[in-house]
C-alpha cells in the first residue's frame, strides 16, 4: 500500500512510503535536506515500522520538538494503521 504523510514542523513537507504488512519501502521527503533525507531513506528500505519506530522516535532538530526522522517514525505507524483499516 502506498501512504503519504503530511510532516508537522519541519522542513520535509510530505513523507511517501510502501508499506506491505510490517515491512517499509520506497520512502521519499518532499522537501527538507535532500542528502540527508535520501540517505536516511536508503538506510531504512525493508525495515519493519518497529525498527524504524525504535531508533527514530524522539529524535529532535536543532530547537524543535521533532524532525524529518521522528516524522518517519510517526509516519510508519500511521501508514501500518491505515493498512489494518483498510484491510479491517
Amino acid at each position: 500500500m502506498h501512504y503519504d504523510y503530511v510532516t508537522e514542523n519541519t522542513c520535509a513537507q510530505v513523507i511517501s512510503l510502501d508499506i506491505e504488512g510490517d515491512v517499509i519501502r520506497n520512502v521519499k521527503f518532499t522537501g527538507g535536506c535532500n542528502g540527508n533525507l535520501k540517505a536516511i531513506s536508503i538506510l531504512v528500505d525493508g525495515w519493519t515500522v518497529e525498527e524504524i519506530a525504535s531508533k527514530l522516535s524522539g529524535n529532535t532538530c536543532g530547537m524543535r520538538s521533532t524532525s524529518c526522522a521522528d516524522q518517519l517514525a510517526r509516519a510508519v505507524r500511521a501508514a501500518y494503521e491505515a493498512q489494518k483499516q483498510q484491510k479491517a
